[in-house]
């Protein structure tokens, strides 16, 4: 019997972060929006992995997940909440076009969220900036993650939100850290 798994591809190392990163990028979603349960996609394996059952009552309230071949400050995949009008699935690959950053502090470590606007979702594709969401919708997103690991006895602090330009910056130094740790390691796998 011919190996099944020999053109699977590990999902943070063998896709693109995207053609024309930073400005869009591809978004690999771990957790739907709505969702109490916190996937993530195991370093080692590539499978997705229950990590836990949120400790709150409040669900995730965008598609939450990573850029491939990224490496962000907090020694994992860089984080990216994708807007949707729609749940999207997890292991599901979204062009997702970034229009901002949220600054968090998680345990006293960096830990930026990219942010960003589905591409195929009609009802936010138009968004190019931050600023054209809500202002509520942002107090929402705050409020959500310096509030969902209180019962955990973790601190989180948001600093900012930052424009898309930043957001490219955070993006790209993403991009290069993961260069830099993985220089040699074979995407094909």
């Amino acid at each position: 019997m011919e190996n099944i798994t020999k053109n699977i591809s590990h999902p943070w190392h063998g896709i693109i972060a995207g053609a024309q990163t930073p400005k869009m990028v591809n978004a690999l979603i771990e957790i739907p929006k709505g969702s109490r349960c916190k996937y993530e996609v195991d370093k080692s394996s590539g499978l997705l992995k229950l990590d836990r059952i949120i400790y709150s009552s409040f669900h995730y309230p965008v598609n939450y997940g990573f850029i491939p071949q990224t490496l962000g400050d907090d020694g994992d995949p860089l984080d990216i909440l994708v807007i949707c009008s729609e749940s999207i699935q997890p292991l599901c690959l979204s062009e997702a076009k970034v229009i901002g950053n949220m600054q968090m502090i998680d345990s006293g470590k960096a830990d930026d969220k990219i942010i960003a606007v589905a591409s195929g979702d009609p009802q936010f594709s138009h968004i190019e900036e931050i600023t054209q969401l809500p202002e509520h919708f942002l107090l929402m997103l705050k409020n959500y993650f310096e509030q969902y690991k209180v019962l955990e006895n973790k601190k989180v602090e948001i600093n900012e939100f930052q424009t898309k330009e930043k957001a490219w910056q955070v993006v790209n130094d993403a991009i290069d850290l993961y260069l830099q740790q993985f220089k040699n390691h074979d995407t094909s796998k």
